[in-house]
Parts: structure tokens; C-alpha cells; sequence
């Protein structure tokens, strides 16, 4: 069983708190679970500090992107209802506005592929602050601009938070309820997580902890086009008992919202992302972590870093929640239980930045040398690109009749291209904070297609990901 001793805790307990102050961040709060029992759980630090008021198992964390998976099981409870076929398009559960496949079928996407990542949707994150005059549009909106596959379905994996934010929204046109009530109605309540909810809930508002900037300033309010990838918000000792429901450890005082089988479902890979790891539905599978396979979601936006594992082998559950985005990383702590927890569980070596071999000088293929001209659309209208590879590795972008730029760090993965560059693609949405544009590109025979991305340069808010289809054909 556990190996998770008084003198274990004890030592875990000054590293955290020596650990807090060495980075500077608020707050931490943790909570480990096997079998049925909660071994320990603990508050650390402020999770308010300007009222002083202190972090404990109960205060509820904004938890980012471990989301997905409370969405995921709201979408598999409608799925085992028959209200939603998981291999049906998903345009047949969209309103007027549909998902705009720029390459592949539209109606070859379904629900599955948006649930794993798979769906050729684009980098996208859009946040709104309370104190800022922007206001999040209507989910058709956000659809029409920013919903353009850049790969076909089912051909490579690419984190989407829209997809979520898709998700969301189609649960809540099949349940005739809003997204936070199904929610709430239907996994928080019945797995008796009282502090839990999407967004705020009434009430729960004394009890919820500060998000914090990286200059330690206390962040407004905001939400986001993409509520299902990001908007939940839990305390420990309930998300690692959600945590405990998808180990199929079923405690006295929680309902089976799902079958056993499809939680098996959920954790079975559907796309492959690397060697040892896949996307479920709603779950990252890793098949060694430490020496063991898990099941995994983490969480970073502003003001929060989140990390909930599952270890099926040893029905264990670790959740780590941090109120900073900069800080204290909740996986070096989480790692640190694990492997007090499991005797064999091997520890990786911290990656230096030495590590980190440096790239070679960018050579571009031949086939890649020469101009290559199209368009980027954005929902303003269409925007004339052209990019000129030189011999010598250089490559000039100009957009629109703004002035030549070089594209900076070019890479190329086999038929994938990256890099950076300068540019103003003139919509509303880019410019409200100072970004850089990111290129995602793939060549296909005499056509490079993909996405330009208005990425938010570093500021303590985060910034915004908004992705927009490209396509260029050689000259």
C-alpha cells in the first residue's frame, strides 16, 4: 500500500515550504489518494495574500486545462445517454456556423478527433479580462473566425483549446443547459465535489485563491472563448477524488456517472503524440512515467499551474495545484510524492539548458527554394503573403504592402516548417496585446498550407494564440 510515512510527509512538507519561498509563489495546495483513502492532503502558503488568507485542502484552484478532462466526462455521460455519437461529424451538433475545413472533409471530423486533438484544429487561446473593454463574442463567432482545420482529420495530433471550447458548447446544445449547470448537475454534485464549479460559483467566491501575475500582482478576473478547455475551478481534495472516480475506485458517497468501460474508453490512445505518449478522450497516456504508465492532465495559464496523475497500476492519485503561472512547478512536487509512493518509480534528472543541443543552421530543402505566394485569411478579409527561401537560408516574408521581414528560427521537420516573424494581420482581436506571428506550415507537392498565429509577446497577463489559414503556392 503506501509508503507514504509521517517522516515521508514531514520531509515533503519542508521541501514545499522552502521551496515556496525560493520561487516566490503564493500558494500550493496538494492532495494524494489510493484506493479509497486520502493519505494526505495540505494547504501551503497564501492563497489570498492580501487578506491574508491562507491556503488549505478545500480552497478552490483555477485549474486551466485539467478542464478537458471534466469536460470530456461530461461529453461521455451524453455519449453512454445516446445523445451524442462520438463518430459522427461534429458539424451535425454546430448551429448556422460550421467548423470551415480549408483542406480534408468536414464531414470526416467528428467528435472523437476534436476529443483527442486530432481534428486539424490550430493553436488558439483567447482570454478576457474583466477590467478590458473586450468582450468574449457568441461561440458561432469565435467558430466563424477562428475554427479553420490547417490539417486533415485524423492525420497529426495538435493541442486545440478551441476544440474544448467546441466541445463545451455542443454539450450544452444537446443538454438544453447551460455548460457550467451540466457540469455542475452532472459530475460535480453526484461525485460530491461541493468545491467545484466552471467559473465562480455563487457562494464559492470566499473560498477561491488569488490568481497571481509573474511581477506577484493579483490577476482580474477573466474568461475565455474556450471554457470547456479552461474554466473549471476545484479544490484539491475534490479534483484527486474526480481523480479516484476515473481509477474506477468507487467511494460510498459517489454515483457511477460513467461505466467502468468507458472510463477504459477514455484512457485508450487514440493520437499519438510521441514514443511514450497519446491523447485519449480528455487524457494524456503516458506509457512511462517514471517507470510506470499514467494517466495525466497539468494546466498553465495566467496565474495557475495545475498538475492531476493517475497511476491505474497502484489506484493512486496525486493532485498538485499552484496559483502562479511562474513559481514553483507543480510536476517537480508531484514527482517528489511519486516517488516517495512507488519504490521503483525513477526520477528524471533535471534538464539543464546545456542540455539542450544547439540547431543546426537552417538549410531549406530544394524543393522548398524560391517564392512562394497566397493568402492569409483572416475574418477581415484575406491579406496577400509571399515567402522567398534563399540558398543561403535566409527567408524574406512580406505581408500585405508592409515592409520585407525575415522569418527568424525557420525550421524544418521532414515536410513541416516553423518559425517567426513581424507582421500586422489588422484584426481587433491580434492587437490587443504586442505579438509575433508563428508560422505552422506543411508542404504538400507546390502548395504550403497551415496557419499564421498572432502569438501575445511574454507580459504578466499571458497573452493570446489566434490562428489563422495560410496557404501559399510556389511560384
Amino acid at each position: 500500500m503506501s509508503n507514504l510515512s509521517p517522516e515521508n510527509i514531514a520531509s515533503l512538507r519542508e521541501l514545499i515550504r522552502t521551496r515556496l519561498v525560493e520561487t516566490s509563489t503564493p500558494s500550493l495546495a496538494l492532495a494524494v489518494a489510493q484506493e479509497t483513502e486520502i493519505l494526505w492532503e495540505e494547504g501551503f502558503g497564501w492563497a489570498n495574500r492580501e487578506d491574508r488568507i491562507p491556503a488549505t485542502p478545500h480552497t478552490l484552484y483555477s485549474l486551466a486545462s485539467i478542464t478537458k478532462p471534466i469536460t470530456a466526462t461530461g461529453l461521455m455521460i451524453l455519449s453512454e445517454r445516446g445523445q451524442i455519437d462520438l463518430d459522427a461529424p461534429a458539424n451535425d451538433y454546430l448551429g448556422e456556423i460550421k467548423l470551415n475545413t480549408r483542406i480534408g472533409n468536414a464531414q470526416e471530423v467528428t467528435i472523437r478527433h476534436i476529443a483527442a486533438h486530432n481534428a486539424g484544429l490550430p493553436l488558439h487561446y483567447h482570454f478576457f479580462f474583466e477590467d478590458e473593454p473586450h468582450i468574449r463574442p457568441p461561440m458561432d463567432e469565435t467558430i466563424r473566425r477562428y475554427a479553420n482545420l490547417i490539417t486533415p482529420p485524423g492525420e497529426t495530433y495538435r493541442y486545440a483549446n478551441l476544440g474544448y471550447g467546441i466541445l463545451d458548447y455542443i454539450i450544452s446544445r444537446v443538454s438544453g443547459k447551460s455548460y457550467a449547470d451540466f457540469i455542475r448537475e452532472e459530475i460535480f454534485i453526484p461525485l460530491n465535489m461541493p468545491h467545484a464549479s466552471i467559473d465562480i460559483g455563487p457562494g464559492l467566491e470566499p473560498h477561491c485563491a488569488t490568481r497571481y501575475s509573474s511581477d506577484g500582482k493579483p490577476i482580474p478576473f477573466y474568461t475565455f472563448d474556450h471554457p470547456g478547455g479552461s474554466a473549471a475551478f476545484c479544490s484539491a481534495h475534490d479534483l484527486v477524488r474526480f481523480g479516484l472516480f476515473h481509477l474506477k475506485t468507487h467511494l460510498p458517497d459517489q454515483k457511477r456517472i460513467l461505466q467502468d468501460q468507458t472510463i477504459n474508453t477514455m484512457q485508450t490512445p487514440i493520437a499519438r503524440i510521441n514514443e511514450t505518449s497519446s491523447y485519449g478522450i480528455g487524457w494524456f497516456l503516458l506509457e512511462n512515467e517514471g517507470g510506470y504508465q499514467a494517466v495525466r492532465h497539468d494546466g498553465n495559464m495566467a496565474g495557475v499551474r495545475t498538475r492531476l496523475i493517475l497511476v491505474p497500476s497502484e489506484k493512486l492519485a496525486v493532485v498538485v495545484l499552484v496559483n502562479t503561472n511562474e513559481g514553483l512547478p507543480p510536476q517537480e512536487i508531484a514527482t517528489e510524492i511519486l516517488a516517495y509512493l512507488l519504490p521503483d518509480f525513477q526520477k528524471r534528472p533535471p534538464r539543464l539548458p546545456s542540455d539542450s543541443p544547439t540547431p543546426p543552421p537552417f538549410d531549406p530543402p530544394t524543393d522548398l527554394l524560391g517564392t512562394w505566394s497566397g493568402t492569409v485569411h483572416t475574418y477581415n478579409g484575406p491579406i496577400p503573403f509571399t515567402l522567398e527561401f534563399q540558398p543561403d537560408g535566409d527567408i524574406h516574408a512580406r505581408l500585405g504592402d508592409q515592409l520585407k521581414t525575415l522569418v527568424n528560427n525557420p525550421r524544418v521537420d521532414e515536410t513541416h516548417l516553423t518559425g517567426k516573424l513581424l507582421g500586422d494581420l489588422g484584426t481587433e482581436d491580434a492587437a490587443k496585446h504586442p505579438y509575433h506571428l508563428h508560422l505552422d506550415l506543411h508542404l504538400r507537392g507546390n502548395l504550403l498550407n497551415g496557419a499564421i498565429s498572432a502569438v501575445s509577446l511574454p507580459n504578466p497577463r499571458y497573452g493570446n494564440a489566434l490562428s489563422h489559414w495560410t496557404e501559399l503556392k510556389k511560384q
